[in-house]
């Protein structure tokens, strides 16, 4: 029987130390140290108060890690004072990874992002998840109520520079690669889960089941 090559085995240069990256790196300058700051101030409000859309990381006790996309009309994170947020709940997949991920270890980092602006907010703080009706109500959309919240504790708050979407052209759709060829969610299903079905009869099995409710 042959074994399994130890992971990376096969890479001859690795890195084990901060002192090797900041070697080829530098060291950053006392500004976007000094940017970090924590609580939710005009400037970050009104980036959160924009945004249509967020990406949640998180990760279970042992350290194995998540991320999750989110996305709802702008503004749709509810910034409660400077020292909280609210993230509503909206019908998904029903993994609740992230929600799995909270109740082990109740850490998330947020990105948010909006549509035509290159710089970005990261935040990141302790949560719960809550079901405060007078929150949950106050976040309806289309008069669906959400079932839950994630309030956020707010520690770490910093602007990210615009570098990485300059260089991906993401909101520049004359650039974008045609994506015609790759698989929809139906068609990835069908192949990683190998499932013995159709693009037309899964949608109909999620559709039943109400997978397909935005609300």
């Amino acid at each position: 029987m042959h074994s399994s090559p130890a992971p990376f085995a096969q890479f001859q240069d690795p890195v084990s130390s901060l002192e090797e990256i900041r070697e080829h790196i530098g060291e950053p300058v006392p500004a976007v140290i000094d940017k970090v700051i924590d609580r939710i101030d005009e400037v970050a409000r009104a980036i959160i108060d924009k945004s249509p859309f967020i990406v949640l990381a998180s990760a279970r006790a042992d350290g194995y890690p998540d991320i999750s996309p989110k996305g709802d009309p702008a503004g749709f994170v509810r910034v409660l004072n400077e020292k909280y947020l609210a993230i509503p709940d909206r019908p998904g997949n029903r993994r609740v990874d992230t929600f799995n991920n909270i109740l082990e270890n109740p850490y998330l980092a947020i990105i948010f992002l909006i549509p035509g602006k290159g710089e970005t907010l990261r935040v990141t703080g302790e949560c719960r998840i809550v079901r405060d009706q007078a929150l949950r109500e106050s976040m309806a959309v289309n008069g669906r109520v959400p079932e839950f919240a994630t309030v956020l504790h707010v520690e770490r708050v910093l602007i990210h520079c615009p570098k990485c979407v300059i260089r991906s052209k993401l909101w520049k759709p004359d650039t974008w690669p045609d994506s015609s060829k790759t698989a929809d969610i139906g068609e990835a299903m069908i192949a990683h889960a190998k499932l013995d079905t159709t693009p037309e009869e899964l949608e109909a099995m999620a559709k039943k089941h109400g997978l397909l409710e935005l609300y």
